[in-house]
């Protein structure tokens, strides 16, 4: 079995059961798709790998190591440029401005052009959620969030699309672009 499908079933089992907050629908989904939208900017299988289980540390309680023991080094470096320090003796809700720029940092140092692959497969999924979210609930949504002001996330969202303008040629980040446009209601 090639790396990728070792990954999706590995991503499939270790998110057996669980489901994404908000959308209701199976975490192991948002990962896939990330590696779909990974698909459309590259072939490196190590990339997609990763995309496929990008979250399967910071969320299935998976240790980094099991992935580097299944996957290899830089599969694991890829997951880890994902996975951010939760800060378990914080509440969450304090530790998200935190967590997100040290994501920011953590991004924009990185010198292996799969992270930046692999953050954009991550956050168009996660915006295309925020997007089919807003429709249902409209500006209510924002309330199942550790941090509950939009504008947080607006900046959060933009500072990623800023990074990854070394992809803008590309129609995930055209995509990426134009959702942060309408789930942030950016004028212009």
């Amino acid at each position: 079995m090639d790396i990728l499908s070792r990954a999706i079933q590995f991503a499939s089992e270790a998110f057996d059961g669980m489901c994404r907050k908000g959308a209701g629908e199976p975490a192991v989904l948002h990962s896939m798709e990330a590696a779909v939208i990974a698909g459309t900017l590259t072939e490196d299988q190590e990339v997609l790998a990763a995309a496929a289980l990008h979250d399967t540390v910071e969320d299935a309680e998976v240790e980094l190591a099991e992935i580097e023991r299944q996957f290899g080094a830089r599969v694991a470096a890829l997951v880890e440029s994902e996975t951010e320090n939760k800060r378990k003796e914080m509440p969450p809700e304090k530790s998200w401005r935190i967590r997100k720029e040290e994501a920011l940092e953590k991004l924009k140092a990185s010198s292996d052009p799969g992270v930046k692959i692999l953050y954009l497969g991550d956050k168009l999924s996660n915006l295309r959620s925020l997007y089919r979210m807003q429709v249902r609930q409209g500006d209510g949504m924002w309330e199942i969030f550790h941090e509950k002001n939009p504008e947080a996330h607006h900046w959060y969202y933009r500072a990623v699309a800023e990074i990854l303008t070394e992809l803008n040629e590309s129609a995930a980040w055209k995509e990426y672009d134009q959702l942060i446009r309408i789930v942030f209601k950016e004028k212009g």
